[in-house]
């Protein structure tokens, strides 16, 4: 019996692998508080100003994780989280929380997220299938210090875990990068429309570490034919 938990565990937790993922996607089938993508980089503290970007497609009618990046200090360093009951698009930087309303969030359908923050001016701003926002201030201006662990799937209430099912994230992501600079708006439309732009320095999803746990597919991403 210890052997078959051993090897049921080796299975749950996959070893980290580095992959281009141009043309695949993850796909979170189920609703747990287990399944989730960690996302490795070596860079340990983000001095500079942060940009990340990414592709969802989802039918939640819920509150859901979009992107999470806590360290030892802070669950919330880095979280972008849709707020089903007030309708916003929520950025959290070091547990300080920025809100955007206004936005077009359909099930079923691909969406763009841009998420930029200035640790220089403090500044944070969110793009939305290309159409930015206003900016808005969050009273974080110095370094995010620590090991970060950059989970997909799941929100993380601590450091690399305290997950909770109602938060999951059930759908398909692709294209994630992230820079360690903010993104030009030229940039940002040539991320949008699919057009050449600089893979991120943080994270690349032309060459990505990443470490899947329960039920976590990476597949084709479906192109509908007309």
């Amino acid at each position: 019996q210890m052997k078959l938990l051993i090897v049921l565990a080796m299975l749950a937790a996959r070893a980290a692998s580095v992959e281009d993922l141009s043309g695949q996607t993850f796909t979170f089938p189920v609703q747990n508080n287990r399944a989730h993508a960690r996302l490795i980089t070596p860079k340990q503290e983000f001095r500079a100003p942060v940009c990340r970007t990414c592709r969802s497609f989802t039918d939640l009618g819920r509150s859901h994780s979009l992107f999470s990046l806590s360290t030892s200090g802070s669950h919330n360093s880095f979280l972008i989280f849709w707020n089903e009951s007030d309708e916003e698009m929520e950025v959290h930087i070091m547990d300080q929380r920025s809100e955007f309303r206004g936005l077009d969030y359909k099930p079923n359908m691909w969406h763009s997220v841009c998420t930029t923050w200035d640790s220089a001016t403090g500044l944070v701003q969110l793009w939305f299938n290309g159409m930015p926002t206003i900016r808005k201030y969050v009273p974080v201006t110095s370094a995010i210090p620590g090991t970060p662990v950059i989970i997909l799937g799941q929100e993380q209430d601590a450091h690399g875990g305290g997950f909770d099912s109602k938060q999951a994230f059930v759908g398909m992501m692709s294209d994630v990068h992230m820079w360690d600079y903010v993104l030009s708006s030229c940039e940002i439309q040539s991320y949008v429309d699919k057009l050449n732009f600089t893979p991120g320095n943080v994270l690349n999803w032309k060459a990505l570490e990443f470490k899947i746990t329960d039920k976590v597919l990476v597949e084709p991403k479906s192109i509908v034919c007309h």
